[in-house]
């Protein structure tokens, strides 16, 4: 008896030893480069819908849950103010386009004064050469008595109106020059206005078409607090937009990560579904912990320290069915499970660097 005793205790023992040595040799070759967490859920880039405008709700043609297209009407804003606002803008633009017609004839009439000026300056300034030679011609005849002093004095008259015609011709040519100025002025001012109309109209019809509020992505209608007759205000939160887009964000444990990279496979098991098991794969790394972009970062500079082991947001994609998406909604929690063995040798790079380093 005291033999089987022995027999049976080496045994077990025996049966010990191995059973440890093989679970050192799986846990060194194989266990230990999975990483798992049950603090992980499915998440969305949900779309909050909010109106650009104020105004009393026309129309809510979707229901809380309904499936939309992207583009398909959500909500109706009654268009009557904005309508309004857009009637006045092109009124104002027909307005601006009509003195622009007026400023552009009354420039036309303008520059043909300039030319009637010239062309009237051009005649004042022959009768003025042509005084000025009489005078010159009688001043010699007059002094010698060969033609009467008397004729000197009304060509010399004759002159100096021809003189006071031409200046005053030259003015008047100046004066039409500066109107057409004036008028040019006035015209870039007036297509300044035109312009601004038409910026005017723009933003008007900017406005009535955001009247009506459409879905910038497909997915579901979730959280619909708004109601027909009901006044919303600018950026109010009207309902969400849930995308049939969805995928996992797991938060390990930062002694989870050293192996952790995009690209290895991952196994998602969800609460609702027990007995189903979801591929899935690592697609990105959040560059810190979750606890770093809180609304209040701790500050552990100050006082006692406490050390507590962080978290940091995996994002895995889930490789699902339509039958499954169904279920699979934001929030549900999840069990992940990540397989890091591709990044086996990563810990020996970082030695490898470290010994050149200090070499």
């Amino acid at each position: 008896m005291a033999i089987d005793l022995k027999t049976l205790g080496i045994g077990a023992a025996a049966a010990a030893v191995c059973g440890g040595l093989g679970f050192y040799v799986y846990h060194d070759r194989y266990g230990r480069y999975f990483e798992d967490t049950n603090d992980a859920t499915i998440q969305a880039d949900q779309v909050m819908i909010g109106s650009k405008l104020s105004g009393y709700v026309r129309a809510v043609p979707v229901d809380d849950n309904q499936r939309v297209a992207a583009g398909a009407v959500l909500v109706e804003i009654d268009p009557a103010d904005y309508q309004t606002r857009l009637a006045m803008a092109e009124a104002e633009i027909a307005s601006s386009l009509a003195a622009e017609n007026a400023i552009r004839a009354t420039r036309d009439e303008a520059t043909a004064g300039v030319a009637e000026a010239l062309a009237r300056l051009k005649a004042a300034g022959a009768n003025l050469a042509y005084a000025q030679r009489e005078v010159v011609r009688y001043g010699p005849l007059a002094k010698t008595g060969a033609e009467p002093a008397a004729m000197l004095s009304q060509l010399e008259a004759n002159r100096d109106r021809a003189s006071a015609e031409f200046a005053s011709v030259r003015a008047a040519v100046e004066q039409a020059r500066r109107r057409v100025v004036s008028i040019t002025a006035q015209a870039t001012q007036n297509a300044a206005q035109v312009e601004a109309a038409r910026v005017k109209r723009q933003a008007a019809a900017d406005d009535l078409s955001a009247t009506r509020l459409t879905a910038p992505i497909a997915g579901r209608v979730a959280g619909r607090s708004v109601r027909v007759g009901q006044f919303v205000q600018p950026g109010a939160r009207l309902m969400t937009v849930v995308p049939e887009e969805i995928y996992v964000v797991a938060n390990f444990k930062e002694t989870q990560m050293g192996l952790m990279r995009p690209g290895q496979p991952a196994k998602i098991r969800v609460d609702a579904l027990p007995g189903i098991i979801f591929t899935g794969a690592v697609t990105s790394v959040t560059p810190g912990t979750g606890a770093n972009f809180s609304m209040i970062p701790p500050q552990n500079a100050t006082g006692n320290f406490t050390k507590i082991v962080q978290r940091v947001p995996v994002r895995i994609r889930i490789d699902a069915g339509p039958a499954a998406r169904r279920v699979l909604v934001p929030g549900l929690s999840l069990e992940v499970e990540v397989d890091t063995r591709t990044a086996n040798d990563v810990l020996d790079s970082i030695r490898s660097e470290q010994e050149r380093g200090r070499k």
